[in-house]
C-alpha cells in the first residue's frame, strides 16, 4: 500500500485518463485527503449522521455503451461533476485517485469501498482542464449540486 505521504500528484487531464484506461476498478474521492480517511475508512451521510460501512468514492471505470468515445471526456465528466465539492465542503477537499473493495452503497447510490489503496493526488489544473474539456460539448451540464436552492 502507497503511503499516503508520497502519493504523485497528476497533474493532467491526459495522464488521469490514461490510468483509468488501463487499469479497472479505480475510484475519485473528495475529500481532505487519504490521511484522515484513513483512520477511520468510513463516511457519513450527512442528512442522518448515520456512519456507513466505507469510503463514499465514485468509480472511474470506463462503461460499456461508452464504447470508443474519448477517456478524456469520460474523466472529465466524473470529475466535473463533483467539483463543487471543495467549495462547497471547505478547505483543503480535494480529489485523489484510490483503489478498493466496494462493500455497500450510500444514500446517493454511491460505491463505499474499503481495502482502500490511495493511488495519488489530483492537481487543481486537472480540474480545470475537465471544465474546458465539458464546456467544449455541444451540451454542455451542470455539476451535481444538493439542497433547496
Amino acid at each position: 500500500m502507497s503511503t499516503p505521504d508520497d502519493l504523485p500528484v497528476v497533474s493532467r487531464l491526459a495522464d488521469l485518463a490514461r490510468l483509468v484506461g488501463t487499469h479497472r476498478g479505480l475510484y475519485v474521492r473528495w475529500s481532505r485527503g487519504p490521511e484522515p480517511d484513513l483512520g477511520r475508512v468510513s463516511s457519513t451521510d450527512e442528512l442522518t449522521g448515520v456512519p456507513m460501512p466505507g469510503l463514499s468514492a465514485n468509480p472511474l471505470d470506463i462503461e460499456d455503451w461508452w464504447e470508443d468515445r474519448s477517456v478524456e471526456l469520460w474523466v472529465a465528466r466524473r470529475l466535473y461533476d463533483y467539483a463543487h465539492l471543495p467549495h462547497e465542503k471547505g478547505p483543503g477537499v480535494r480529489p485523489w485517485i484510490l483503489r478498493g473493495r466496494e462493500t455497500g452503497r450510500g444514500p446517493d447510490n454511491e460505491p463505499l469501498v474499503v481495502d482502500v489503496d490511495p493511488l495519488c493526488r489530483i492537481a487543481d489544473g486537472v480540474i480545470d482542464e475537465a471544465r474546458a474539456e465539458v464546456a467544449l460539448q455541444e451540451r454542455a451540464w451542470g455539476p451535481l449540486r444538493r439542497g433547496g436552492r
